[in-house]
């Protein structure tokens, strides 16, 4: 929602002041469509060679989170503590109990609990592979958070492919709407012998191409970008809690003690307080007693 609004708040100042100061529509919509065409088509044609397909899909799909936002809700890092709970807890109460778990997380009775995180194939990726190296003699705490920083950075990497796309075509677009303005001014050289009044709706025209070039870079391109980088580096602190719960879970500290780990290292805005995620715990708890 709240990118709806910076998008409006963005069209009615640029063009509310320029009709404010008496600018006129009529040229700018008039040769719009024809330096969208010029402008818009030599950025998706440059996107296009400079990434593969399942870069444009993953970068159309990302379109998306400036409207909608992080994928992972304040509910959801208070739900992954729980899981994460009572998977160490089972784990130092029954090792061969957990193996059934993350062996086949997606017939567990304790991930079916959190379907949201169930579903996300690299969470519970990051989870089982863990536990099940910790089963094993691979369990040397500062080997394995250097294992899952390096995969992290990895994930991270990738994710902001999108953000990187998005910033190249801002970079292009104020060069290729002198591109544009350029052509317009070609045509206003084959119109020489017109009257002032003619040449004055040509060359505004052609101006026009420098305004959609520079407009759409800083108005539009360049925050989509800023905004996919800023929700995709939140939606990491969801993985990067489960680091720190599980390196601490190697360190042999409490459980108590990793789960408060991991809520101390999530991001003030997002983090449980300590008596919700208690409550949480708790009812966790009753469920397992059940």
């Amino acid at each position: 929602m709240i990118g709806i609004v910076g998008i409006a708040t963005i069209f009615v100042m640029v063009f509310g002041g320029y009709l404010a100061a008496g600018g006129k529509m009529g040229i700018i919509l008039k040769s719009l469509p024809f330096e969208m065409i010029i402008i818009g088509g030599a950025a998706v044609g440059a996107f296009v060679i400079s990434s593969d397909v399942p870069g444009i899909k993953h970068t159309m799909k990302d379109l998306g989170k400036v409207f909608k936002g992080a994928k992972w809700k304040p509910n959801d890092y208070r739900d992954l503590l729980c899981l994460l709970f009572e998977l160490i807890r089972l784990a130092r109460q029954n090792a061969v109990a957990l193996e059934e778990h993350i062996e086949t997380p997606q017939e567990s009775a304790i991930f079916s609990r959190y379907p949201k995180i169930l579903q996300d194939g690299e969470a519970i990726d990051l989870i089982c592979d863990t536990l099940r190296s910790a089963s094993m003699n691979y369990d040397d705490p500062h080997q394995v958070e250097e294992v899952l920083e390096k995969r992290m950075e990895a994930n991270l990497h990738h994710a902001l492919h999108s953000s990187h796309a998005l910033q190249g075509i801002a970079d292009g677009l104020p060069a290729l709407g002198i591109v544009a303005a350029v052509l317009g001014v070609i045509k206003t050289m084959g119109s020489i012998d017109q009257p002032p009044e003619i040449l004055g709706k040509l060359i505004g025209g052609a101006l026009v191409g420098t305004f959609l070039g520079v407009f759409l870079a800083y108005g539009l391109v360049g925050p989509f970008s800023a905004k996919v980088k800023t929700v995709v580096e939140e939606d990491a602190h969801f993985y990067q809690l489960i680091r720190e719960v599980l390196v601490a879970n190697l360190h042999n500290h409490a459980t108590n003690i990793c789960i408060e780990v991991g809520r101390q290292n999530t991001p003030s805005h997002i983090r449980p307080s300590f008596a919700e995620l208690e409550e949480a715990l708790k009812e966790t708890k009753q469920q397992d007693a059940a």
